[in-house]
């Protein structure tokens, strides 16, 4: 018994010891060198790619995305003048966006860099007893004047970063139908977008930015 209660002793010393491990391991800095060089200035966002079931999360993700790109700095070509310009050139899915070439974007809209966005969740999630609506996009950045590869990053937010965790049942029932009433979504989808841009390994701060980036 006492050797068992010695191994318990020394297992959760090492789960511990693991944890605060991982808590003190800094996040690797991104190698920005490519970004540095090429210095893009206008961007081009391309329809998000969706990987969900909500049929609103390409759009949804799309439109929260140009602000803040805004303000980091960039100048983002309008959504609408891009989505219609795609549609009239018989592009009329995400996917045939991103798969045209980079010099072909660079020539019908004169931007510098696409980015490229991946909508791997979008929605909510009803478990036993919380509800929870969950946004993650997977993002890079290429130079459409040489094809290169200038950044890639990903970001997730939850409304359960807002909520109290002992909501019980009925209060998981609430927030459900209250995020099928008001697309809470939309709004989750800002907050994932901001921190894709503004994450410490995100973009950097564009040529318009207010303190632009220290090379």
């Amino acid at each position: 018994m006492t050797n068992l209660k010695s191994l318990i002793q020394r297992l959760a010393a090492v789960a511990v010891l693991a944890a605060l491990t991982a808590c003190a391991t800094p996040t690797k800095p991104y190698d920005y060198t490519a970004f540095k060089e090429a210095k893009p200035a206008t961007l081009l966002v391309l329809p998000p790619l969706n990987e969900t079931p909500d049929v609103n999360a390409t759009y949804g993700v799309l439109s929260n995305l140009s602000m803040p790109l805004g303000e980091a700095g960039y100048y983002v070509l309008p959504v609408t003048l891009v989505d219609e310009t795609l549609r009239s050139n018989g592009v009329t899915t995400p996917a045939d966006a991103h798969n045209i070439e980079a010099g072909k974007l660079r020539q019908i809209f004169g931007a510098d860099a696409a980015l490229y966005v991946d909508v791997k969740q979008y929605g909510s999630v009803y478990k036993v007893l919380t509800s929870e609506t969950i946004v993650e996009m997977h993002a890079k950045l290429v130079d459409l004047r040489s094809g290169t590869l200038l950044w890639e990053g990903k970001a997730t937010a939850s409304s359960a970063e807002q909520q109290n965790n002992n909501q019980g049942l009925i209060g998981a029932l609430i927030n459900q139908i209250v995020s099928n009433l008001t697309d809470r979504s939309y709004d989750i989808a800002g907050m994932a977008g901001n921190r894709l841009v503004y994450a410490p390994n995100g973009l950097l701060p564009g040529p318009r930015a207010r303190q632009p980036v220290k090379n």
